[in-house]
């Protein structure tokens, strides 16, 4: 089993897509009108997805899933999720509006698409754990008690997804959306979190463009970190890691 990430799909399919039709699905809002290095990224996910992920694999998407601002606006592009191989483990992004009561997005979504929103998902000894995360203290965009408010309801979360594991894991994943630091990658509540629990491995995204400069090292803090947007990776799932076979929860 080998663990791929990809992030910000940023998905607007107006009906179901066909894969060998993609003009017969438009997108309301299409990427490319904001930057033309999106241009049919839609169909190139799909491709390169195709290409390298098989229906043994996993893929890690932090977040940013869809514009549908309610949830019937996303089951199309939760269906185009649906059409690919491979189990795809999601946490929410700052853009998923639709995504609000867990139960009814796992209620309508592909068989092959787990939620994580205070819980966890298992393969065996390989565990992913994860929340959206928010900007961070002392950021050049966070903005007093707000912002001071949804970080600490994050870091609740965040525990509340490791607390959940109940039985021992030999790796535990980390999936967010942020980045889990400012800009200036300073240490902070979330870095303490991952050393509290042995979290060696942390992907997220949400940063495009001229802002993946900003993004963390490879390794700090003794922590790897993944920046997987999709359009700093070129619109092609990362691998992670390699995890001998294990039964899927």
């Amino acid at each position: 089993m080998r663990v791929f990430a990809i992030s910000d799909l940023h998905l607007s399919f107006s009906r179901p897509p066909d894969p060998e039709d993609w003009g017969s699905s438009p997108e309301y809002k299409p990427m490319s009108e904001v930057d033309e290095a999106w241009t049919d990224h839609a169909r190139r996910i799909f491709e390169n997805w195709k290409r390298i992920v098989t229906d043994e694999d996993v893929v890690l998407v932090g977040g940013d899933i869809s514009w549908a601002m309610r949830l019937e606006e996303a089951v199309p592009d939760l269906q185009f999720l649906g059409l690919l191989p491979g189990l795809v483990v999601a946490v929410q992004g700052n853009h998923d509006y639709w995504w609000q009561s867990i139960s009814r997005v796992r209620a309508v979504a592909p068989a092959n698409m787990r939620f994580i929103q205070n819980d966890h998902v298992r393969f065996g000894g390989l565990v992913i754990c994860g929340t959206r995360g928010w900007l961070c203290p002392n950021g050049a965009f966070f903005r007093g008690e707000q912002d001071l408010k949804i970080y600490r309801r994050e870091l609740l979360r965040l525990r509340n997804s490791l607390n959940s594991v109940k039985d021992p894991a030999s790796e535990i994943i980390v999936l967010m959306h942020y980045m889990p630091t400012n800009e200036k990658h300073e240490y902070n509540d979330f870095i303490e979190i991952f050393h509290e629990y042995g979290i060696k491995h942390v992907v997220y995204g949400h940063l495009h463009a001229r802002a993946c400069k900003y993004r963390l090292p490879d390794q700090a803090w003794g922590i790897n970190f993944y920046l997987t947007s999709a359009d700093y990776l070129s619109f092609t799932p990362r691998l992670i890691m390699e995890w001998p076979a294990a039964g899927r929860r």
